[in-house]
């Protein structure tokens, strides 16, 4: 039995911690800071809080499971409390910014291997793997057992990991933005409900997919701005276009941001910022391969008549990224769970 650090228990990294944890393993965590959710799926899951200079003294492997953005400071957290060991980090990032996090623990005496989950939270076999790479991922593949979650060795450089990761949700999570976008630019325009007509004689399955992104961008679309952007940042480094995943973050990013449902807004000129409804005009440049203005602005769908010509004054105070708005039916829609109008609190 080995004694693993899991940072941190969200909905993944509590499903990797109770596989570890069906394995035979202790499984420790640090709750200080955390939501009652995470302290939920902590318990669940069976893993034991303990403060973060314990669970680095007494892990011998650490795996992180982290939103993409804070990959980076969790393991700059891990190794200024002296961590050697052997550090996972499992985090949808790019080959680049698996480099640093290598070189930031590896400075500190521990050892790296790079990891890549695709699936979803492993609950039950047969969906989900956890693909390793470097010198020693066959030790960390072998803590899973007969687990639920599949680990394997990805063949190729040590960030092999990575790459798959982000090769895989290129598609996944590319085409889900597409899908949205292609359907705000029909609702624009006036004729979703012809496109959807269209798609259920020639591209039967697409209203359903679109639905299931809409409901995905809506409970999640928050974390997948840095992911899409670090794929973005992995299609420049190999010489390929960003633009596609650029786009993407940007529309993931408007869905956690909506306080209504969001389209384009005609007249706006290129670089001058977007609208958010009772929040003004914000222009800024974003993340990793990203940088570039808002081209759109945001109003909601009931008023978007009399939001066309309208400002807004912005609020300082506006919470950012603390709730979302999913996206909110204009009135001459019918009701579509592609579109549902409740609020959804960010997952922590």
């Amino acid at each position: 039995m080995a004694t693993v650090g899991l940072l941190h228990p969200g909905e993944m990294g509590a499903a990797v911690g109770g596989c570890l944890v069906s394995a035979g393993h202790e499984v420790l965590w640090d709750p200080a800071g955390r939501s009652r959710a995470s302290t939920g799926r902590a318990l669940a899951a069976e893993l034991t809080g303990v403060a973060l200079p314990v669970l680095v003294s007494r892990s011998a492997v650490i795996v992180s499971v982290c939103p993409p953005h804070a990959a980076l400071d969790v393991a700059r957290q891990v190794a200024a409390a002296g961590f050697a060991g052997v550090y996972v980090d499992a985090n949808a990032i790019s080959v680049a910014t698996a480099t640093q996090v290598a070189s930031v623990v590896e400075a500190a005496g521990a050892s790296y291997v790079d990891g890549g989950i695709v699936g979803p939270p492993p609950e039950s076999g047969g969906h989900t793997r956890l693909y390793l790479s470097g010198p020693r991922a066959g030790e960390v593949r072998g803590l899973f057992g007969q687990s639920a979650l599949d680990a394997r060795i990805a063949d190729g450089p040590l960030f092999a990991a990575s790459a798959v990761k982000m090769a895989y949700a290129a598609w996944t999570k590319g085409t889900g933005a597409l899908l949205l976008a292609v359907r705000a630019l029909a609702r624009a325009e006036g004729v979703e409900r012809t496109l959807l007509a269209e798609w259920g004689l020639s591209q039967p399955a697409l209203g359903a997919q679109s639905e299931r992104s809409a409901a995905a961008a809506a409970a999640k679309g928050w974390r997948w701005v840095a992911e899409m952007e670090e794929i973005a940042a992995s299609m420049a480094a190999a010489g390929l276009p960003a633009g596609f995943h650029e786009a993407a973050a940007e529309i993931f990013d408007r869905a956690a941001r909506a306080d209504g449902y969001w389209v384009p807004r005609r007249g706006l000129r290129p670089g001058h910022g977007h609208v958010r409804p009772g929040v003004g005009v914000q222009g800024r440049s974003r993340g990793s391969q990203a940088g570039t203005a808002r081209r759109y602005s945001w109003y909601s769908a009931p008023n978007a008549r009399a939001s066309l010509g309208s400002s807004y004054q912005r609020t300082a105070a506006a919470p950012t990224h603390q709730a979302i708005s999913a996206y909110t039916r204009s009135p001459a829609e019918p009701k579509s769970s592609a579109w549902p109008s409740k609020t959804i609190t960010k997952p922590t």
